[in-house]
């Protein structure tokens, strides 16, 4: 009985690691080639519009480009919410009493007998 657990729990295991691995695999696949099929659809776009297209057509970004992005995305978002203070306060707030929220109407009365 024990040894069928355990045998479970490996083919678990070895289906769960080859289901992620596989998704990554297939995730790094999709990002590395993104960037061509980009710059293939640039490509058939142009030549349908009749504008030149050059030879080697350069979509790349930079790292320095996509730091002034991520940073003008950030500011922007920012700048649309109020203004706020970014202090937390806690108030204590006084509550009527409630028997809805009483805990000794839940607890079992229990009867010592000797």
């Amino acid at each position: 009985m024990n040894s069928e657990i355990i045998s479970e729990g490996v083919f678990i295991s070895i289906v769960g690691m080859s289901v992620v691995f596989s998704a990554l695999i297939i995730l790094a696949t999709v990002f590395f080639y993104i960037p061509k099929i980009m710059q293939f659809v640039t490509k058939q776009r142009l030549k349908k519009e009749g504008k030149p297209v050059l030879a080697n057509l350069n979509i790349d970004v930079t790292v320095e480009e996509n730091a002034v992005i991520g940073a003008a995305l950030y500011m922007y978002f920012n700048e649309i919410h109020d203004d706020e203070s970014h202090e937390i306060t806690i108030k204590k707030i006084m509550k009527t009493y409630s028997p809805w929220s009483s805990k000794i109407y839940s607890m079992n009365s229990l009867q010592k007998t000797n």
